[in-house]
């Protein structure tokens, strides 16, 4: 008994400065997140993990929003991690404008600078460099007419449009508020462990 307390007063240290290392190195460099509903479907679905790199954006000071390095520019059509403005609860979305954009969005249909995004026939859009699958099975949600986006300033939506609580309710995220870019699907429910790169 006393040799493991000795083991435990010994080792607590070690361990818990290991335990803040790990926290740490997640705060600042590489996450997951689990997602917690269906407005990314088709590309994100309920109970998917997703491996997100913090510094993409710019490395920070672990557990802060002060960054250290700055990053890529947010470019549209990557999916990421941010707090919502509304209530501050994580989100993972889609980036679908960018600063200097006008954006509309029609019945679930992107249009940027006036132009559609749509790919051929259905419901497949081309959203920076992305060819993305969108879902209208509830309809496309909100509409949007005209929105100029401000420098530092971006539209966050999601792919499930009809099912997606996003930049149409809660307004646009600043560019320095988003955590990280998510890099690929690790694990899904219903498949156990894969890679899909997003």
């Amino acid at each position: 008994m006393k040799t493991k307390k000795n083991w435990i007063r010994s080792e607590l240290p070690s361990l818990l400065l290991l335990i803040l290392g790990v926290m740490a190195f997640r705060s600042s460099f590489a996450d997951h997140y689990y997602v917690p509903s269906g407005s990314m479907e088709n590309t994100l679905f309920s109970g998917d993990r997703v491996l997100v790199s913090k510094p993409a954006y710019g490395l920070r000071v672990p557990f802060t929003k002060v960054k250290l390095l700055d990053g890529e520019a947010v470019e549209r059509g990557a999916v990421v991690i941010f707090d919502s403005p509304r209530d501050g609860t994580r989100l993972i979305k889609r980036i679908v404008g960018v600063g200097g954009d006008r954006i509309d969005i029609n019945a679930g249909h992107l249009w940027v600078g006036g132009e559609s995004v749509a790919h051929g026939v259905g419901s497949t859009e081309v959203i920076g460099d992305k060819l993305v699958g969108i879902n209208l099975d509830h309809d496309g949600g909100p509409d949007i007419a005209q929105l100029l986006i401000p420098d530092g300033m971006l539209l966050a939506i999601g792919d499930h449009r009809g099912r997606s609580l996003d930049g149409r309710f809660f307004g646009l995220v600043a560019e320095s508020e988003i955590y990280g870019k998510a890099l690929g699907i690790y694990r899904r429910r219903d498949e156990g462990f894969v890679w899909r790169p997003l």
